[in-house]
């Protein structure tokens, strides 16, 4: 019995990680999450509905604003890379220090500023002001935070269950603004005819703002004590801005990474759109509950197994299985198109590409750990933060793209902040919302589809050796 513990040891890896750290990093995502998911999916319709700033000069907002992202996520990227690591690790001390403004910046975002003044330049320059503040800071926390779980451990088992448990963090994170505000943003009104509609309530929308702001600094914090930094991090880092990002663009498996970042990001802010949908053509904003819990139950019913498919099957496979599942669904919706009175079809529809893209969410994050890896065997630099930082920018990237086409889209089919806002389903107007709500998923996901299955080449058989030589690096450092 002595003996097979003994064994057990000397195989067990140096760095391994149990559920309670896993547990710990997945708190930090939930704390992303309660901000984002919320500006995500509802500040687009604070600006419409509220400020009443028109879609197309709300679509040139996202697009201006998240140019900036162009210098700002890099930036980022280099100002943590080059910090030497403090007692408290390399890359945990952002949590604390960044919990609180970024928590703020979200609440000031929904800020009805009408009530000081109707001045649309005003109000303009307000929101630009107030999202890029936001933007900023979200990243100064959100690039130290994915870095962190490279240096949590990297044991390969422990990578799939840092990336099971962030899913499972950014679903509590998401699926908290995506359940619970509907309840609390909208107020039922009803029209000269008689009919019943829901309308926004500034009031709501600044005080769940208020409640998410809360929940992430805490969690952020709590993140902060539940995690330990094992992976030596360099004393006195020397980076090369220049090759080290140029190195990135000459690597296979890091520009499939940063083009579907694009397109899986944009796909989920692009169902932001749903709000629209739900509002103006169902006519039933309950259905965003409903689309929620279709979104992350299955995702919920995956989790507990999926690190063993991972295992049996590896990332790269899964994920490809995963989008080609959800692509089917969303073209089969396209064609279909629901009728008003069939949400009950969008739903189910909604479930099915909610169980293929799990396996896409929930092995993504170890994906780009995987990447990070590939790049340290291959250039023999570590850069996790600076890798981190550009596949953030591609997926805020696939976020503008999400929101300039789809809110131009919006407009293009008619949508009117002056009336829609106070309206429900509107002739002409309604079905074109719809068109766009499910011609985009079909396009995306199979497209995700064909770059895992044909241009992301790292498989399960070809990860192997790059493991073994990142453990035995980090072990030679270790020793010295």
């Amino acid at each position: 019995m002595a003996v097979k513990e003994k064994k057990k040891a000397e195989n067990q890896h140096p760095n391994k990680i149990g559920i309670k750290e896993a547990m710990g990093y997945m708190l930090g995502d939930s704390g992303n999450l309660f901000v984002l998911t919320y500006v995500s999916s509802f500040l687009k319709v604070f600006y419409t509905d509220v400020l009443k700033i028109a879609t197309n000069k709300v679509a040139t907002l996202f697009l201006v604003t998240r140019l900036w992202d162009a210098v700002n996520d890099p930036l980022w990227g280099a100002i943590v890379a080059k910090r030497p690591p403090s007692a408290q690790g390399k890359y945990r001390p952002y949590l604390k220090w960044i919990a609180v403004p970024v928590a703020l910046a979200q609440l000031i975002c929904f800020y009805d500023i009408t009530r000081h003044t109707d001045k649309m330049w005003v109000i303009m320059l307000f929101a630009y002001v107030t999202y890029i503040s936001f933007g900023m800071l979200y990243t100064g926390i959100n690039v130290p935070f994915g870095s962190l779980a490279s240096v949590i451990t990297d044991d390969p088992d422990g990578r799939t269950l840092l990336s099971t448990f962030r899913s499972i963090g950014g679903g509590i994170g998401g699926a908290a603004p995506l359940l619970l505000a509907p309840f609390i943003i909208y107020t039922k009104t009803t029209d000269s005819q008689g009919n019943e509609f829901n309308v926004v309530n500034a009031n709501g929308m600044f005080n769940f703002a208020l409640a998410m702001a809360v929940c992430a600094i805490i969690f952020y914090l709590m993140c902060y004590k539940g995690t330990k930094e094992r992976v030596k991090s360099d004393a006195n880092p020397q980076l090369d801005i220049k090759s080290a990002y140029g190195g990135m663009f000459k690597s296979r498996p890091f520009i499939v990474l940063a083009v579907t970042g694009v397109l899986i990001s944009g796909q989920l802010q692009f169902a932001s759109l749903n709000q629209y949908l739900y509002k103006n053509y169902f006519c039933n904003t309950n259905l965003s509950v409903l689309g929620s819990i279709a979104q992350y139950l299955p995702m919920a019913l995956m989790i507990p197994v999926t690190p063993m498919l991972v295992r049996k099957f590896g990332k790269k496979e899964l994920a490809g299985f995963g989008s080609l599942f959800a692509a089917i669904a969303a073209i089969a919706c396209y064609f279909i198109k629901p009728k008003p009175d069939q949400a009950w079809i969008f739903m189910i529809v909604l479930f099915i590409i909610g169980f293929g893209y799990s396996f896409v969410s929930i092995t993504n994050w170890a994906v780009v750990a995987d990447v990070i890896d590939y790049q340290f065997v291959k250039t023999g630099v570590k850069s996790e933060s600076a890798i981190y930082a550009v596949y953030t920018f591609a997926r805020k990237f696939g976020q503008t793209i999400a929101d300039y086409g789809g809110l131009m889209l919006l407009s293009k089919v008619g949508y009117d902040v002056q009336i829609m806002a106070n309206a429900g389903y509107v002739d002409g107007v309604s079905e074109g919302i719809l068109k766009v709500c499910t011609a985009i998923p079909a396009i995306t996901y199979t497209l995700i589809y064909l770059l895992y299955r044909f241009a992301y080449p790292l498989t399960k058989e070809k990860l192997e050796p790059i493991y073994k030589k990142v453990r035995e690096a980090n072990s030679s450092e270790i020793n010295e």
